[in-house]
């Protein structure tokens, strides 16, 4: 229930006690059928929305695994005292040619 949002939860709500309403007042008719496939479709959207949430997070948390292993993979490939590729060439003194 924590990937539904408040809003979710409301619509959950109103949407059961709308449907139990109508239970009650049609009995077993042709709108009771009407009233189950809209509460069905309410449900069915929360559904899919508290799915997207839960792939979103597990989405978020391989992209901060992939970083991770992108940062470490960097470090390790330099070996120490090697200049970075935003560091400029300077050039060497005290060499001369003859």
């Amino acid at each position: 229930m924590r990937h539904l949002d408040r809003g979710s939860k409301i619509v959950i709500v109103i949407t059961f006690v709308l449907f139990l309403a109508a239970l009650f007042t049609k009995a077993f008719t042709h709108d009771l059928l009407l009233e189950a496939g809209v509460f069905l479709v309410s449900v069915k959207l929360i559904i899919m929305a508290c799915r997207h949430s839960i792939t979103n997070e597990e989405l978020l948390r391989r992209l901060e695994e992939l970083r991770g292993d992108i940062a470490r993979h960097e470090q390790n490939s330099q070996p120490a005292g090697a200049e970075t590729p935003n560091q400029t060439l300077q050039p060497t003194t005290g060499r001369s040619d003859v």
